[in-house]
């Protein structure tokens, strides 16, 4: 299993029995110029929430891929009116765990704002408990720090992708937390160094989470890493 970094929060995942694509943001992303969208083939694409620079891309890959499209309700309705058929659409909430070829994926809380592209209301954003062979991975999608990450401590997490470019999300210290409530070493940044308010210095990153006796990678746009 792997898991490949298409710049902002764009993170696909190729689990025991399928490839899943979250948040795709990748055409209007100057920094992902030179990833070619149509070579994207995911079985699933999973929304943490409907902001534009989470969701761009989701009808041309959708289309491309035949993907099916799990999103919150709210966000799920939205993508249905991108033209997407509602038999690839799964509209699912908090708590809620969908058995898919690759495991499981449960909805799990994120504290954020969620409006989709056109200006409706896009529900409330999530994360994903993700559960695929003797792998347990947490995406948070856009988050600030919350108490409810800690319900997830005891799942023993093999891999925590963290957003931790501040200002709209959580910034690294408060990633750093973040790792601690859900009890995981192994952390892939999101969220950063897109815009400028989200701009970090990454060896200070790094060294913090270091000195916290964590694991950070900061992938590069294109590249992968073992999970």
């Amino acid at each position: 299993m792997k898991a490949t970094f298409y710049g902002h929060a764009t993170i696909a995942l190729e689990l025991a029995g399928a490839n899943v694509l979250f948040d795709p943001f990748i055409t209007p992303n100057e920094q992902a110029k030179h990833i070619d969208i149509n070579t994207l083939k995911p079985d699933y694409i999973m929304l943490s929430h409907a902001h534009e620079d989470h969701v761009a891309d989701v009808a041309a890959i959708q289309k491309n891929s035949d993907a099916t499209v799990v999103a919150i309700v709210e966000t799920a309705a939205w993508v249905g009116r991108q033209g997407i058929n509602q038999d690839k659409i799964i509209a699912f909430n908090f708590g809620g765990t969908l058995k898919t070829s690759f495991g499981t994926a449960k909805m799990v809380y994120a504290l954020h704002t969620n409006g989709t592209p056109d200006q409706q209301y896009g529900g409330v954003a999530a994360g994903y408990l993700i559960k695929s062979g003797d792998k347990k991975i947490y995406f948070a999608g856009d988050t600030a720090l919350t108490l409810e990450m800690k319900l997830l401590a005891d799942e023993q997490l093999d891999w925590a992708i963290l957003p931790i470019g501040d200002h709209y999300t959580m910034g690294v210290d408060d990633a750093i937390k973040a790792a601690g409530f859900v009890n995981c070493k192994n952390i892939i940044g999101i969220h950063y160094n897109t815009f400028p308010p989200i701009k970090i210095n990454e060896e200070e990153a790094k060294q913090k989470f270091a000195a916290a006796g964590l694991n950070l990678h900061l992938l590069a746009i294109g590249e992968s890493i073992t999970l």
